[in-house]
């Protein structure tokens, strides 16, 4: 067993191992969907939460105690990175991310610092607890923002339905570009191997907006950082999950950065999707986070023909396509987590 788990079907299946069942564990899992992160949130400001690494480990806990999943992944955010670099980040309730001082010219993106480490030693301190609070039941997984998402925060001051300052700034100047996503990529191989050193089990690097950009500014404003930073990481007996929004159309390019799971949005067969794949790259997915709405036996019939469509390949971890709604009903998403978990190949 990897590092003495009690539970490793995760780190077996992202190593496209043989497991008795998929592994199962959804992104934001520990979040605005349970009664019990509210009673810590009404408490406590979001950015406060990342930052204390006692309320840390209780939030990141929660999917641990009341669902019973294959693992842990650290309560944070993607743009922890942006605010350490100098970004002037907060979280307005019903609109998200803000950053006050967007990235408008060369002097901005001058002012970014990349010996920023230091500013993000909270987030090792609260791996350490969580650590100590798992107590080897299940892996942790750590996880950073990919350089062309963090970007695209910086430069729109927040979401962005269009990206149009984004975009703007790769067409017309992409020297600057390339200069801040070369930051962002220093920064994040920094803190993804701090997290490692800090005891993570694994690693999902999020490009949550790659989606936005065609195949070709895909592959210069993003493939080559996200394949900068993958080549960089101290990964032994490590697995690396590499996440976009688009990897249904982008895995071939994401598979070149050697990955050990890519993690599949919902627009895809997933099976298609592995047996494109080079053996030994695993995949996560693959379910629309909106058949959790639906009625019990529904949800029973998709997760039972995505299972029956998988069987037979090693290396499948169960997730969503995206994270969890705020508004899904709790109890829909344990009875898929109770269903999973008593799934046999």
């Amino acid at each position: 067993m990897v590092n003495n788990l009690k539970n490793d079907l995760l780190i077996r299946a992202a190593f496209s191992q043989a497991t008795e069942r998929p592994p199962v564990w959804m992104m934001r899992q520990a979040g605005r969907f349970m009664k019990e992160y509210w009673d810590i949130k009404n408490k406590y400001s979001f950015l406060e939460m990342c930052k204390t690494p006692e309320i840390a480990a209780d939030v990141t806990m929660l999917p641990i105690d009341l669902l019973g999943v294959d693992a842990a992944i650290l309560f944070s955010d993607i743009l922890v990175t942006a605010e350490a670099m100098g970004g002037d980040l907060s979280f307005e309730q019903g609109v998200g991310p803000r950053f006050s001082n967007p990235i408008r010219s060369k002097q901005d993106a001058a002012n970014l610092s990349t010996d920023c480490l230091d500013k993000l030693q909270y987030v090792g301190d609260a791996i350490r607890v969580i650590k100590q609070r798992l107590d080897q039941q299940v892996p942790l997984i750590g996880f950073a923002g990919a350089p062309f998402t963090i970007l695209s925060y910086l430069v729109e001051g927040g979401s962005s339905k269009d990206f149009k300052l984004t975009k703007t700034l790769l067409n017309n100047q992409p020297e600057l570009a390339h200069s801040i996503l070369q930051k962002i990529a220093d920064v994040t191989v920094a803190y993804l191997n701090m997290q490692i050193e800090a005891g993570v089990n694994a690693v999902q690097l999020f490009d949550s907006w790659a989606l936005a950009l065609s195949w070709n500014d895909y592959k210069e404003f993003s493939h080559q950082y996200n394949n900068y930073i993958i080549s960089r990481l101290n990964r032994k007996d490590v697995p690396v999950i590499s996440f976009c929004k688009g990897s249904s159309v982008f895995a071939p390019l994401m598979a070149e950065t050697k990955p050990d799971v890519i993690s599949v949005d919902w627009n895809a067969d997933l099976l298609h999707i592995k047996q494109g794949l080079p053996k030994g790259i695993a995949v996560q997915g693959n379910l629309d986070p909106f058949v959790l709405y639906a009625d019990k036996p529904v949800i029973k019939k998709k997760i039972l023909d995505l299972f029956e469509r998988m069987r037979g390949e090693e290396g499948f971890i169960f997730n969503l396509g995206h994270g969890i709604m705020p508004d899904i009903p709790f109890d829909n998403v344990k009875y898929a987590v109770e269903l999973i978990k008593e799934y046999r190949y």
